[in-house]
């Protein structure tokens, strides 16, 4: 091996011990983009376009939102896993494309939540609530569920895809009560709710503050939202719980994900901006009045293990239903 000059040999340590940036520190140096696997208008697309003008001052990048709409949240699901870990693609996924989607498609589920994706933070916490149409002519829960059980698949309900917490929520309902509905999928929310307003379909399931608009304008009513409280969206209406369905809830949540293989810097950074993002005072408020708290403080590792408990939860659930992906 040739022998360094003196003035190189010291150069070497000497340039091996000054500083570097780190990749968190250097990155990112690109324009970031999240997919939003669902339509726009709904809860998923309101959420990420209420984030990302402030995680793009944050992070010193533009954060562009783009919608890949499809097959109950997994063809963007799938169009994310399969980009590069560089940091500069990633997911706003659900509790339907992350957990639901797994028996409902099953071996034709192109992606591996666990496998494919590496979990960033959640964002909110999504209360489900029904609304049937006022073309129905019922005025509370139990002239509505009264209405279904006596006309078993003569009425149709509405999601924005199979595999969906909305479709989950309503199957579930329908099992509980012991009634029949034909599913009808839209591409958007909007399409949804304008089927609704027009008596197409005879309910859904949604975001309370989503739905709450159509309630106070008559054109729908709120039944009832399937948590533990009430939603601050729409104090008046009450609890499936007050309506006599027990201990029936329905829920869904919003995280970021990544590919997996992105490094762990550039993940703990992009959790680190999320969580600053939330706790921004307009922002926080604004998911307040949405009825959608954000979740904050969330570790990139807590928020797997939450991923493999929800898996764990809902499959089983989803399978006792008999739901299947269309």
């Amino acid at each position: 091996m040739p022998t360094l000059p003196r003035r190189a040999a010291l150069a070497l340590p000497l340039a091996a011990a000054l500083p570097r940036p780190s990749l968190a520190q250097a990155w990112p140096t690109r324009p970031i983009r999240i997919v939003v696997a669902f339509g726009t208008g709904g809860g998923t697309d309101i959420t990420t376009r209420l984030l990302a003008p402030r995680l793009s001052e944050i992070l010193g990048q533009p954060v562009v939102v783009e919608n890949r709409v499809g097959a109950g949240g997994t063809v963007g699901a799938d169009h994310v896993a399969k980009q590069p870990p560089n940091g500069e693609t990633f997911l706003l996924a659900t509790v339907s494309n992350m957990a639901l989607a797994i028996p409902l498609y099953g071996d034709r589920l192109p992606y591996d939540p666990v496998r494919d994706f590496v979990g960033v933070a959640p964002t909110v916490f999504i209360p489900i609530g029904m609304a049937a149409s006022s073309k129905l002519g019922v005025n509370n829960a139990a002239e509505f569920i009264a209405l279904l059980r006596a006309n078993p698949g003569r009425f149709s309900y509405g999601s924005a895809g199979a595999g969906t917490s909305g479709h989950i929520a309503s199957s579930a309902f329908l099992s509980r009560i012991g009634a029949t509905a034909e599913h009808v999928t839209y591409r958007n929310p909007g399409q949804t709710y304008l089927a609704l307003q027009q008596g197409e379909i005879a309910f859904t399931s949604d975001i309370p503050s989503l739905l709450a608009p159509f309630h106070r304008a008559g054109t729908a009513r709120l039944m009832f939202v399937a948590t533990d409280e009430r939603s601050p969206a729409a104090p008046e209406v009450p609890t499936a719980r007050e309506v006599g369905l027990g201990d029936y809830k329905a829920y869904s949540w919003y995280g970021i994900y990544a590919p997996a293989g992105t490094p762990a810097p550039i993940v703990e950074r992009m959790a680190a901006a999320i969580e600053q993002a939330l706790s921004t005072p307009a922002i926080t408020e604004r998911f307040d009045q949405m009825g959608t708290p954000a979740m904050r403080g969330w570790t990139p590792q807590r928020f797997a293990d939450f991923l493999k408990s929800e898996i764990d939860l809902w499959v089983p659930l989803v399978r006792a239903s008999g739901a299947r992906a269309d």
